[in-house]
């Protein structure tokens, strides 16, 4: 039988299409085990933070405000959702898209938050192990040391409201690059829709709550103007943020176009 081709010409899923794979994603990710859940939670984490460390090292040397070196710092970093995305991985940022599930009533808010829970507390343990790696490495001595400790002493010194909408403006860009993901058809178009939107809120100075979990402990760990109550100061609002601009940004926008009924 002959295939019926997309008037468009454009070979990926609809939108239509989109919302009800990610839908279906949503239900699977809110019903995993609670062993294979946290373990891929933890690789979520370690990719982020192996991200973060490559997009340290390309800002080593410079300044970490805005520019060309900000931007290839954008698109090494978007390494850790590739890899997240491709390699399989649960990312708290990410997972904010099942609330589309929880909206169309086929999992429990128990269920949504059993999922958020584990793969926040994975992610946390995967970059802070990552942490860990880089310290003992050696490889941060000089100017990869200076960026790392500059990269965390700008995140603590934001302000809770500054934190809050580079969050919700993060993890936008965030789940779009999600959406785009399932919108292709193979691993090359995987990888270039997670690029752009990823280099962009790299770029712009937005606020991502796991790699945050890298980059300021990092620098704490290197001696940088960083504390404990610095690091929960900026993590509590960007990880609200996050979940107001993937949950309510992304997914409960695309539900409202896609996926009500009756």
């Amino acid at each position: 039988m002959e295939q019926k081709l997309d008037p468009t010409g454009i070979d990926a899923y609809k939108p239509a299409e989109v919302a009800l794979r990610i839908e279906e994603a949503g239900v699977k990710k809110a019903n995993l085990p609670a062993i294979p859940l946290l373990t891929l939670s933890v690789l979520a984490g370690a990719f982020i933070a192996l991200g973060a460390a490559a997009f340290t090292a390309v800002l080593a040397g410079t300044t970490p405000g805005f520019g060309p070196a900000r931007l290839l710092g954008g698109i090494t970093f978007s390494t850790g959702l590739i890899l997240v995305v491709v390699a399989g991985a649960e990312l708290f940022t990410g997972n904010t898209l099942i609330v589309m599930a929880r909206v169309d009533g086929r999992i429990t808010t128990a269920a949504l938050l059993r999922n958020w829970a584990y793969a926040f507390t994975g992610n946390l343990i995967g970059a802070l192990a990552v942490v860990v790696l880089m310290v003992l490495s050696g490889l941060l001595d000089g100017p990869k040391g200076d960026a790392a400790r500059a990269i965390a002493e700008a995140k603590v010194a934001l302000g809770p409201l500054q934190a809050f909408t580079r969050g919700i403006l993060c993890n936008m860009l965030v789940c779009l690059a999600v959406w785009v993901s399932f919108a292709a058809r193979g691993v090359d178009g995987k990888i270039l829709g997670i690029v752009f939107p990823i280099s962009a809120f790299v770029l712009l100075g937005y606020e991502h709550s796991i790699a945050n979990m890298y980059f300021i402990p990092l620098g704490w760990a290197l001696g940088g103007n960083v504390s404990a109550a610095g690091f929960l100061g900026n993590l509590a609002p960007v990880t609200l943020g996050n979940i107001v601009g993937g949950a309510g940004g992304v997914a409960l926008t695309y539900w409202l176009a896609y996926r009500p009924r009756g």
